[in-house]
């Protein structure tokens, strides 16, 4: 891999982040977060573009800061084009090619979900990158799905779900146990005190590697309701076992797909990606297959599992060596195919 260097930029939700990248190594990887959000629940898009504006310069100059880089040592700069929410893209997006204008560097555009996978490539997220092909279960909280990978550019996604996103199911479910926003690490860490068998909620049943995650939100709130009316105090005298036990269903929803697809295709080389990558339950059953039906498996490092800029730069340097440039005139998107 070449010794180029590239600024990587990522603004596709409520992070901010900004990597350099020589090679396939990592020199930083910043980035900001955007507490305001957890007074709503959820991320609101105007909320997310203004902190985004406030945030790019100071996250950029701390980047190449940290990475001892000139701005005239960048050789190209890869910013996050799309999927994801549409003024946060335009943030960074259009930051990007004033940047490059001003530079005279190639731009580089890049699917934020593809960045997810290719992260397994930077030189320090695994001991040895994944073999192709190999399946990567991509899971956050806008997008949950089984994604065959033959090659660094192509891709089919094989399953995916036909409602909620798995981080989003436990994001809501989060909300009806009256946790904060965002819910997901909360549930982790409150069901590690808790018995996973306590409780038994619907799983759904769809064919080939589909996931579906809207069932079980309803079967988690109407059994709240039901048990909240004998007990106002049910939630809280219950709250480590209710955690456990959601998490136990959704990761086993999971994996019960992936293991299917890898089982058909006669694939043993797996990965994990996205947020909910950083889940100790889905880390635990990947490694649980490992043990139990060879897989070799491959976990991102934690901080390449939420939104970042380093992964934006892993792809940016794949595209570089290949001369895959984007024109100026080039526009964010909210919907991006893989």
């Amino acid at each position: 891999m070449s010794d180029s260097i590239i600024l990587g930029i990522e603004s596709s939700c409520d992070d901010t982040s900004a990597a350099i990248i020589k090679g396939n190594s990592i020199l930083s990887n910043i980035a900001a977060n955007q507490a305001i959000h957890k007074e709503y629940g959820g991320v609101v898009p105007e909320l997310a573009s203004r902190a985004h504006q406030q945030n790019i310069i100071p996250v950029v100059e701390k980047s190449l800061t940290k990475a001892n880089i000139q701005q005239n040592a960048i050789s190209a700069i890869g910013f996050t084009r799309g999927p994801g929410l549409l003024g946060s893209l335009l943030v960074g997006t259009s930051f990007a090619k004033s940047l490059a204008m001003s530079l005279d560097v190639p731009l580089i555009e890049v699917n934020h979900l593809q960045a997810h996978i290719l992260a397994h490539f930077i030189e320090d997220a695994n001991p040895m990158p994944p073999k192709f092909p190999f399946l990567c279960l991509t899971v956050s909280g806008g997008h949950t799905m089984i994604v065959l990978v033959k090659d660094y550019f192509e891709m089919d996604i094989i399953g995916k779900t036909t409602d909620d996103a798995a981080g989003e199911a436990f994001d809501k479910i989060g909300k009806i146990f009256d946790l904060d926003y965002p819910a997901g690490p909360i549930i982790d860490r409150l069901a590690k005190e808790g018995n996973p068998d306590a409780f038994t909620f619907n799983k759904p049943r769809l064919e080939h590697y589909d996931y579906s995650f809207s069932g079980i939100k309803t079967s988690v709130l109407y059994f709240i309701q039901k048990e909240v009316r004998k007990d106002p105090d049910f939630i809280k005298n219950n709250l480590n076992d209710l955690c456990a036990s959601v998490q136990r269903c959704i990761i086993e929803i999971l994996m019960n797909k992936l293991e299917k697809a890898a089982k058909d295709l006669n694939i043993n080389e797996v990965a994990i990606a996205g947020g909910v990558s950083a889940n100790s339950a889905l880390r635990k059953a990947m490694q649980d297959n490992h043990e139990k039906l060879g897989w070799s498996i491959y976990i991102p490092k934690f901080e390449y599992t939420t939104d970042n800029a380093a992964m934006i730069a892993m792809v940016a340097q794949l595209k570089f060596e290949r001369g895959e440039f984007t024109d100026l005139r080039t526009s964010a998107t909210a919907k991006y195919d893989l």
